[in-house]
Formats: C-alpha cells, sequence, structure tokens
C-alpha cells in the first residue's frame, strides 16, 4: 500500500519521517502496537509512505490510522484522505472555498 504526502510536505504542513514512525509504533500485528517484525515494512521513498506486509492488513486499517495521526496533529479540519486506487492514498485539501460558496446561494 502507499500513502501520497505530496501536498502536505511541500507546504511543510507534515513531517514524512514522523508519520512513518507513529505508524511504525501504531499498527497492531497480532493485538500488539508495534510489534511489526518482519511481517510489514514501513518507509519513506520520494514524497509516498510505503506500507509493504507479508500478512493481511486491511486498507481501511491504514485510512484510520492517518486520520487518527491528522487528528493528533489538528491538521485534519484542512486535509483529507482520497483513495486514489486500489492500493493507493492521497491526503489533498479540503475544498473549503467551494462549500462557501454553495452555502451563500
Amino acid at each position: 500500500f502507499q500513502i501520497d504526502l505530496s501536498i502536505p510536505l511541500k507546504d511543510e504542513l507534515l513531517v514524512g519521517k514522523e508519520f512513518v514512525d507513529f505508524l511504525k509504533s501504531n499498527i497492531k500485528v497480532n493485538g500488539k502496537k508495534g510489534n511489526l517484525g518482519e511481517e510489514i515494512a514501513v518507509s519513506l521513498v520520494d514524497q509516498k509512505v510505503v506500507v509493504n506486509s507479508k500478512i493481511a492488513l486491511c486498507k481501511r486499517y491504514l485510512k484510520y490510522l492517518t486520520k487518527k495521526y491528522l487528528k493528533k496533529n489538528d491538521i485534519i479540519d484542512y486535509l483529507r484522505v482520497i483513495a486514489s486506487n486500489k492500493t493507493t492514498y492521497t491526503i489533498k485539501y479540503l475544498n473549503i472555498g467551494e462549500s462557501e460558496e454553495k452555502e451563500e446561494q
């Protein structure tokens, strides 16, 4: 699985290494946090977080952890996690301006 962080990294909203460390410490394997062992590898490649898993890992679980990280850093109000294809999530800005224009009309 991949999580594309190009937009928040470019604008310095996220620190890639901190996000990778958060995932490493919070992914549960056999009911224990941070128990990755050799089953799961998390790395930062270019502006994407790559999660390689030898065991079953749900894509929705990565979305949950990503949203948890955004909430922890108080930036979930500005960013959203969108599935761009079967194995990739992308973090993009919320379109706040468009929703305000619709409310005025």
